[in-house]
């Protein structure tokens, strides 16, 4: 059983406004960003996140692109890490990534308001 979450969205935004709420989101998920390039983002999470302890740390990873004029895809990976960093392929709290993930579209989409 896999722990790891992967969605994709397309918005009818720039692909410049998708990436700056993404940025935002991650910050406002009190996100720590490990790499950033223009098409990616990856990111980090602590086991809690405004307020509401998840049990796992976790880790984002963002594709961004722009398929035609006006309209951005974002593509989301994240799963669970262990206390080290590396990818958690066991023993992972069942929802962790999905619930970061649904957390991540909310503040993403709060912010394209």
């Amino acid at each position: 059983m896999s722990f790891e979450v992967n969605q994709s969205k397309t918005y009818n935004h720039s692909f410049e406004a998708v990436q700056t709420a993404a940025l935002g989101a991650i910050s406002g998920l009190e996100g720590k960003i490990l790499k950033q390039s223009e098409n990616r983002i990856e990111a980090k999470f602590d086991k809690k996140i405004l307020g509401k302890v998840l049990g796992d740390r976790t880790q984002i990873e963002i594709d961004l692109s722009a398929p035609n004029d006006g309209s951005s895809q974002v593509d989301v990976t994240v799963y669970p890490l262990d206390p080290v960093g590396r990818k958690l392929l066991f023993g992972a709290r069942k929802g962790v990534a999905q619930t970061v993930t649904s957390w991540f579209w909310a503040h993403l989409e709060h912010r394209l308001k």
